[in-house]
């Protein structure tokens, strides 16, 4: 039985590469990134040095009209891909597959949809780490959150309008939500016996 070549190319690709920080910001959502430039330009010239080809196949696309959150319209587009990754040396290969969709108001819902597949297939089949702290080795008090609700629950107890009202109920605690309930009741009882 003949061993083949990708295999022990990919684990290659992998000692050289290492990990791909998140150098990317996304600043309508405030988060930080490894876009598909950034990854590339890490696992192109290891692909390179080992002689790694990749290449996609791609199963399914779907395209579907999406309005955003600021009532624009977009393209919606959903894609399934197989990602090949194959050995210069004896053919042999890999495949992977991934889903990713994304959204563009012009013409670009298809590559973006293809850059977030690529990217994700190249972070899972080499298992690309950031050069991030690992997540679990953080301890995090909700303190903070019960401070938040005694501050609301006090923003509650002074509120005189029902608008006021709407405002704190994202941010109250569920005592402090029902708390709310009953206020309002009691701002809108004037207006029904008013009424009646």
């Amino acid at each position: 039985m003949s061993t083949q070549a990708i295999y022990s190319d990919l684990v290659k690709v992998m000692r050289s590469v290492g990990h791909v920080g998140k150098g990317d910001f996304n600043s309508h959502q405030k988060f930080n990134f490894r876009g598909i430039d950034g990854v590339l330009n890490a696992v192109g010239p290891a692909f390179r040095e080992h002689g790694v080809i990749v290449y996609p196949s791609i199963v399914s696309a779907e395209y579907d009209e999406v309005t955003t959150s600021g009532g624009k319209k977009s393209t919606s587009c959903k894609v399934i891909v197989d990602y090949i990754f194959a050995s210069s040396t004896d053919g042999s290969n890999l495949t992977t597959r991934v889903a990713a969709e994304s959204w563009d108001t012009g013409d670009k819902a298809m590559p973006k949809a293809m850059s977030v597949a690529f990217r994700t297939a190249l972070i899972q089949a080499l298992s690309l780490p950031t050069d991030e702290p690992d997540p679990d080795s953080f301890t995090y008090v909700r303190e903070e959150q019960e401070e938040r609700f005694k501050h609301v629950a006090g923003q509650v107890e002074r509120a005189s309008t029902v608008e006021e009202l709407r405002e704190l109920w994202p941010k109250a605690s569920p005592e402090t939500q029902k708390r709310i309930t009953d206020k309002v009741a009691q701002l809108q009882e004037p207006k029904a016996n008013g009424a009646a």
